[in-house]
């Protein structure tokens, strides 16, 4: 198994909250030496209410692009369904660029229905959804190539979910990062099916770093996750006040390391 170094992410939900209160929590967390900060693609809350406030997702990594300096950032995760592909590359390669290169391209196939009807998108059945995305990543990867100027470097493409025939053979074809929400048993029987899908097309399960959502404390969750292969570590936080002391305990727990 290789060896990677422990990085602690942050995942900025962008719901309850003003826009000087997000752009304050990118600031304070890189500040504290998390290596990531992660937004969602949504366009209404997840929890709370319904109809709270909330931002979309792109034009927000824009500005992160310009507002920070060293932490990679990205969606957790991108939904496929509400941007044309092409599209999609070509504004991953623009805030690629407006931030040095630190970009990590997190896409998924979507699964929250009052978006899609909200918005006039075909929600369709969760199969359909994956085969979209099946369709779009070779054309994303593909716009990329071909986009002038190109990417900086090759942009990290992290899939999440877990389904063990149709997305953990994506994350097989196309992932550099597989993000769950995992424990470590369910992440070891996972990786097991992963591995056999690299053995099919042809790849090293190795080359794909794994994540996981966290919720609890580090020197409880850490040292099994470790042991199943994770690497990366990340925290959740919600509007209005994104507190960052659960995100202050695993940087600690990773400086220890």
């Amino acid at each position: 198994m290789t060896e990677r170094a422990i990085r602690v992410g942050l995942q900025l939900q962008p719901q309850h909250a003003d826009y000087p209160a997000i752009r304050d929590t990118v600031r304070r967390a890189e500040d504290l030496g998390a290596n990531l900060v992660f937004n969602w693609d949504h366009f209404y809350p997840l929890n709370g209410d319904p109809d709270g406030k909330h931002f979309e997702c792109w034009t927000m990594l824009g500005a992160w692009a310009e507002l920070t300096s060293r932490l990679q950032f990205g969606a957790l995760v991108t939904c496929n369904s509400y941007r044309n592909p092409d599209l999609l590359a070509d504004m991953a390669r623009t805030v690629d660029h407006m931030s040095g290169g630190r970009l990590i391209f997190g896409i998924g196939s979507g699964w929250f229905q009052k978006d899609y009807d909200e918005y006039g998108y075909e929600f369709g059945t969760a199969g359909r959804r994956l085969d979209d995305l099946a369709d779009a990543l070779p054309r994303i990867q593909a716009r990329w190539r071909r986009l002038n100027p190109p990417p900086i470097r090759p942009i990290p493409v992290l899939i999440g979910g877990g389904g063990e025939r149709k997305t953990l053979r994506l994350v097989a074809e196309h992932a550099d990062i597989w993000h769950s929400f995992s424990d470590p048993d369910t992440l070891r029987h996972k990786g097991e099916v992963l591995a056999r899908h690299c053995a099919a097309v042809g790849r090293d399960p190795d080359e794909i770093e794994k994540s996981v959502g966290v919720r609890g404390e580090p020197g409880e969750l850490g040292p099994p996750l470790v042991a199943a292969g994770v690497s990366i570590f990340t925290v959740g936080v919600s509007g209005p006040d994104y507190r960052l002391d659960s995100l202050q305990r695993w940087i600690d727990w990773r400086n220890a390391r």
